[in-house]
């Protein structure tokens, strides 16, 4: 049947709510959505500048470089739970008849196939998407229909920003089609900020355009003088683990021990139980449970990683608390040293390396050689 008489069928035959309902997809805000018609946001001169100058690290031949330039599909890092994010931008999406839609399908594929056997996040960036750039809906659906099992059994969340009708009618016009486990894996984002509990913002190189129109929309709902002001940071828990510095967890361990408790305890479970596991740091745990316990180590409680009978979870647990730290282990001043450290001569890379340890911190020193004793482990 024709894609858009099925949806004629469905707008006719179903309510949009109960419709979307019986996806039970999750986050889904009931609200009346934004119209795809509505204005994007007041435009300023460096509007033609929103976003950056078309780059990729793909060569001028190769058979993707012409989609790759544009960069619609982008690896933005890894998410808060160690997962890899990939990007998908509408907005830097050229007029339909300047792009091969089939290509584009083929380019975002071979992205994911770099990274499917493992957990990963996709981020898709809706706003910016036009009459002009809009593929057409029978090419939408044929192209959920090529995301086989292989996609779907890792992807661990799919963050919709700025949804608009057209969304809301899309999933209507798919809901035979989208099976119930992968819509609980589908998340609504009205704004940015919402994404800032899973992901760290500034690492997805956020197209301007999306920034000003999520700008706009927040503008659009409080004016500055009824807005509410923002919270003052918290002192951190008496117990506190993770977000703190390690100069602030030697401070507070009467022992003035230089090895946080949860480096410890991670550490030790895994090397007693995981040495074996094939790809122990590449999969992902349960969110809530991950949760649970960095909430039972910042109030002083115990944990046993024998009762939540996962492997992975340590491993997620010791990930998480390096990448909370306020400052890196290697910390902000060693980074110049960090990346021209392949432009060093072969012979002096030892030595320099050496000394360059040498100035950290005493307590980033003992926590860096602790992580690499374990990790040298055969």
């Amino acid at each position: 049947m024709d894609p858009l008489t099925e949806l004629q069928d469905d707008l006719t035959l179903d309510d949009t709510s109960q419709a979307l309902n019986q996806l039970k997809l999750a986050s889904i805000d009931e609200k009346n959505w934004p119209s795809d018609e509505m204005p994007d946001f007041p435009k300023s001169d460096d509007s033609k500048s929103s976003s950056p100058e078309p780059a990729t690290h793909l060569k001028w031949d190769d058979p993707y470089y012409d989609i790759a330039r544009h960069q619609i599909v982008e690896v933005a890092g890894d998410d808060k739970y160690g997962r890899k994010i990939i990007v998908f931008s509408a907005c830097r999406m050229p007029p339909s008849h300047q792009l091969d839609h089939s290509k584009l399908l083929g380019y975002l594929k071979h992205t994911l196939d770099q990274y499917v056997e493992s957990d990963y996040t996709l981020l898709y960036l809706h706003h910016g998407l036009t009459s002009d750039n809009k593929p057409s809906l029978s090419w939408l659906r044929d192209a959920y229909r090529e995301f086989d099992r292989k996609y779907k059994k890792n992807i661990k969340a799919l963050y919709i920003v700025h949804p608009t009708m057209f969304i809301k009618t899309l999933l209507i016009l798919f809901k035979p089609i989208i099976s119930f486990k992968f819509g609980q894996k589908i998340f609504y984002v009205n704004y940015l900020s919402e994404l800032s509990e899973h992901v760290k913002l500034e690492q997805l190189g956020i197209p301007r355009q999306v920034l000003k129109y999520d700008d706009f929309l927040k503008s659009t709902q409080k004016s500055p003088a009824t807005a509410p002001k923002p919270m003052p940071p918290r002192p951190p828990l008496p117990h506190q683990q993770f977000g703190v510095s390690l100069q602030h967890l030697q401070e507070k361990n009467p022992e003035q021990e230089p090895i946080p408790l949860v480096l410890r305890e991670t550490i030790a479970h895994l090397q007693a139980h995981a040495l074996t596991t094939e790809g122990i740091f590449r999969r992902s745990a349960n969110t809530q449970v991950v949760r649970e316990v960095q909430q039972k180590y910042n109030m002083g409680l115990p944990v046993d990683f024998d009762q939540y009978d996962d492997l992975h979870l340590p491993a997620v647990i010791l990930k998480t608390f390096l990448r909370e730290l306020p400052e890196p282990l290697l910390t902000f001043d060693l980074y110049p040293h960090v990346v021209g450290f392949l432009n060093i001569d072969e012979s002096q890379k030892v030595e320099v390396t050496l000394q360059v340890l040498r100035t950290l911190p005493e307590e980033n020193y003992q926590v860096l050689r602790l992580l690499t004793a374990f990790l040298v482990q055969p």
